[in-house]
């Protein structure tokens, strides 16, 4: 965990921004505005009508001109401000606030120092599971959730997802405390939505901010090469802090996790970024569960990008894509005395074409496909092999997680 944005991917909307993970800071806040009494007194001629007064829930007065009031309830919020009102009344015991704190080398030496950080997060149930983003609690010593009550509580890592950047964390605090957030759902979001960010910018706990939905589907890379395609762009704004919070619908339901924000000066400039719910619905229950998501294995660890497709660096020794038929470099050896000289001619690999009949010219687009798929599950590859096309039916193998050492040139997958 870091105490200052990190920075994700340069560039990627081609306007030379940069994607910082959102995490902790300070700043000032503002003052609410008062409101002003309302004139009394007979109406001089030619003087416009006295504003209507308009009680407020706390017994206090809003001045309103005559011709607005149609447009005002009696607590003298309009239908829009009583939406925000009421999505923050019922979503804001659900949100809480991680402190971290962690070790990370400074100076020449490396010298270890300590290193604090904030995020946010939502209650998930009464058992004291909270959502939040990976990189909030990645590599924290010490992890500490403040409810909206101001009671703190340690917390210790459930399970997590650094590929789709999500986490779950849990604490042991009375079920009466714990204040779980509504889920909704985000297949049929559309532009122009509004939406709300709660959250801890800079430390400033209990923080809302509104705007609406700029784009759906946008691509963002969390880990290299690996991409989420089903990213929510938003304006309402978003920073250090506010990473692991919700992103609300007008129904103050859960619709996504606030994660980055692209900016120059690693500070909202109106373009922010969530993981939709329904991708952290399917991750959630694994992570409870097993600790992990549990993906189905191919068995290909390196592939090289070439401009017919995706060239096979490297298969797993006996993995499901070697046992299925799909080649890789053949390699030749011949003794020169006491040595062995190994030789490997990359072009006899497979060059992958389309998974299930979807073209992919990039690692991400071929990883998007087996991220879907369990062990068990079988996958049609389809590859140019001397110069025809073949297509391999590939059965996914077991639960473990592949983490090959990188060659120069290769893409890990």
């Amino acid at each position: 965990m870091r105490n200052f944005a990190t920075c994700l991917a340069a560039a990627m909307l081609g306007s030379g921004l940069t994607f910082w993970i959102v995490e902790s800071g300070v700043m000032s806040g503002g003052s609410p505005l008062m409101a002003q009494p309302a004139p009394s007194g007979p109406r001089l001629p030619g003087q416009p009508p006295a504003p209507a007064v308009a009680p407020s829930a706390d017994g206090s007065s809003h001045s309103i001109p005559e011709s607005l009031l149609p447009h005002f309830r009696k607590d003298g919020l309009t239908p829009d401000e009583a939406v925000n009102v009421g999505v923050y009344e019922l979503a804001n015991r659900s949100v809480v606030n991680i402190s971290t704190l962690s070790v990370r080398p400074d100076g020449w030496l490396l010298t270890p120092v300590p290193s604090e950080g904030n995020g946010s997060g939502s209650v998930l149930d009464k058992s004291g599971h909270i959502l939040t983003n990976y990189h909030v609690v990645a590599d924290a010593r010490n992890v500490v959730v403040t409810l909206y009550d101001e009671e703190s509580y340690p917390a210790k890592l459930v399970g997590a997802d650094p590929i789709n950047d999500i986490a779950v964390i849990k604490i042991d605090a009375p079920a009466e405390s714990l204040v779980p957030i509504t889920l909704g759902e985000s297949d049929h979001l559309r532009v122009g939505q509004r939406v709300f960010a709660l959250g801890n910018p800079f430390g400033l706990d209990r923080t809302m901010s509104m705007g609406i939905i700029s784009s759906l589907n946008r691509s963002l890379e969390i880990q290299e090469n690996w991409v989420i395609k089903s990213i929510i762009q938003i304006d309402a704004s978003i920073n250090p802090g506010n990473s692991g919070g919700p992103l609300l619908d007008s129904h103050g339901h859960l619709i996504g996790m606030n994660t980055a924000i692209a900016s120059r000066v690693a500070q909202s400039a109106g373009i922010g970024f969530a993981i939709p719910i329904n991708l952290i619905r399917r991750v959630v229950p694994e992570l409870i569960q097993h600790g992990r998501v549990i993906r189905g294995d191919i068995g290909i660890t390196h592939v090289t990008v070439t401009e017919e497709g995706l060239r096979v660096a490297r298969l797993k020794e006996g993995g499901p894509a070697e046992r299925a038929g799909v080649r890789g470099p053949q390699i030749t050896r011949t003794r020169r005395g006491p040595f062995v000289v190994e030789k490997v001619d990359r072009a006899k690999a497979d060059i992958i074409i389309a998974i299930d009949g979807q073209k992919v010219t990039v690692a991400s687009e071929f990883l998007s496909v087996i991220e879907s798929k369990k062990p068990g599950d079988v996958v049609t590859l389809r590859v140019l092999r001397e110069e025809r096309e073949v297509d391999i039916p590939v059965r996914l193998g077991g639960e473990e997680e592949v983490a090959p050492v990188r060659r120069s040139g290769d893409i890990p997958i």
